[in-house]
């Protein structure tokens, strides 16, 4: 062998030759590990390559969005206005509401009469950051927030502004941002989905929410969003039917995957491949799932730290807890709705039941995560599609009242993940109506979540009917400012 590589101009010996070899098979069993569908046989082996590594260095590796549906009203949570307290019963000036667009709600109303919090303020932590005090858990670990005061949309009514939040787009079958962040990076347990929700209703006025909003669109399918219902079983036709033990099942599968992939040869599917790797998720999942959701392992002290409520099936507490486990075991992208902050009315009774729901899990979440060492590769999002006005809908009282739609500006909070923690960014106006600095659009928004988790908002695309698109539409910068 020697003598024929040096006769064919290689100066190669034969202990150069297995050496350099070693290292081809080295590299190729690395990159085995790193992108595990490297050897798969896709069809586009560029597309499986990128596919599977961020754009650059991330700082965040998960996601665990608390989805407030319904819109908490920004002056009941964090965004503090005294004047209005003042100015009760005041109109709202039209210099300060110009054109902004009313909803059908309110539109009939002949004056919009200012109303303040029921609620007390105080600040908290280094930051000075003001706080209801609805939320006192909350306001523990505010060192740990990053509160921005200045989000704002075009959507005013809560279906398209909750799609538009979730999708980057206001008309829906758009893939979620759940989807995209599976799409660009994968899963990081071939045993459980990269994207799953989880839903909780509270006890106010409720929003539905729908599955278009994990939807994977025009993704391959196997990016959507796996939802947990709150049963005994939490995913639906997972488990073996009675009678058919694991071996049988497996021989099943096996059987049903050859027939899948002789049409896979005949046709080039791509939704047959993404059939046939469905088929063997759920499998694995047979083992991964009870696992999860199995809480008599957690400790006492966690128990407490979340609330009763976190054995309780289908709570947010439950559900927050649940978040922390697939995050700890490698999900991407976790998303949670809670439903209930649809306050039109009865504000004040309403958003206290609403905010005990969450504020305990929201901050045990966020404890939790950081004494076991995840918080920093772990991003958390808490807020909601649009805010709240600062003038009553209808008829209004001190201790009882009612908030319309106010997509101008409204507050959600960040941790983790790369984020500055005990941070306060952007200005609203003494009325709490219009950004005086640093304003967060919704594309914004989901350029920083991307930009976190090591992807370039501009450059995760997909062509589709001709077009190439991406989860921020034409739009969108990274808030450097918030970025640690």
């Amino acid at each position: 062998m020697e003598k024929e590589l040096l006769e064919r101009g290689l100066n190669l010996n034969r202990r150069k030759f297995i050496s350099k070899l070693s290292l081809g098979l080295g590299s190729a069993a690395l990159g085995s590990l790193l992108i595990p569908d490297l050897f798969s046989g896709a069809n586009n082996l560029e597309d499986t390559i990128m596919r599977g590594l961020p754009h650059f260095a991330p700082k965040a590796k998960r996601v665990i969005y608390l989805f407030q549906n319904g819109a908490p009203s920004q002056l009941e949570t964090f965004d503090y206005k005294p004047l209005l307290c003042q100015m009760m019963g005041e109109n709202l000036p039209e210099s300060i509401r110009g054109t902004q667009r009313l909803t059908g709600m309110s539109a009939y109303q002949s004056s919009f009469p200012l109303v303040g919090s029921y609620y007390k303020f105080n600040q908290h932590g280094k930051s000075g950051a003001w706080v209801s005090e609805l939320f006192p858990h909350m306001a523990g670990i505010v060192d740990d927030l990053c509160i921005i005061k200045t989000m704002h949309t075009e959507a005013i009514n809560h279906d398209p502004a909750l799609t538009f939040f979730q999708s980057g787009a206001q008309q829906g079958n758009r893939p979620s941002m759940g989807s995209w962040v599976s799409y660009g990076l994968g899963t990081e347990n071939n045993n459980l989905p990269a994207f799953c929700v989880l839903l909780s209703r509270g006890k106010g006025n409720g929003q539905g929410v729908y599955s278009k909003l994990w939807t994977n669109g025009f993704l391959d399918s196997v990016h959507q969003g796996v939802q947990f219902s709150s049963g005994e079983n939490p995913i639906l036709y997972l488990q073996d039917p009675d009678g058919m033990d694991r071996a049988t099942r497996r021989n099943m599968l096996d059987k049903i995957a050859a027939l899948n992939q002789l049409e896979m040869d005949a046709y080039g599917d791509p939704e047959i491949g993404a059939k046939i790797q469905q088929y063997e998720m759920a499998y694995r999942m047979q083992t991964a799932v009870p696992e999860i959701m199995d809480t008599s392992k957690e400790s006492e002290s966690i128990i407490k730290l979340y609330g009763a409520d976190c054995l309780v099936p289908g709570t947010y507490a439950a559900n927050c807890l649940l978040a922390r486990k697939l995050s700890e075991n490698g999900v991407r992208f976790i998303q949670l709705y809670h439903q209930g902050w649809d306050q039109h009315g009865n504000l004040p009774n309403e958003m206290r039941g609403q905010a005990m729901d969450v504020d305990q899990p929201s901050a045990a979440l966020i404890k939790d995560l950081k004494q076991r060492g995840l918080l920093d590769e772990t991003l958390v999002i808490w807020g909601g599609e649009f805010g709240r006005t600062n003038y009553c809908q209808g008829k209004m009282q001190p201790d009882n009242y009612g908030r319309d739609h106010h997509p101008r500006c409204f507050s959600i909070w960040m941790a983790g993940g790369g984020i500055k923690p005990g941070v306060v960014h952007g200005e609203t106006d003494e009325f709490g109506y219009n950004i005086i600095k640093d304003p967060v659009h919704v594309h914004d928004f989901q350029a920083t979540v991307l930009n976190l988790l090591g992807l370039d908002h501009e450059k995760l695309v997909y062509k589709f009917q001709g077009r190439r698109y991406r989860l921020t539409d034409l739009y969108g910068n990274v808030v450097n400012q918030i970025i640690a």
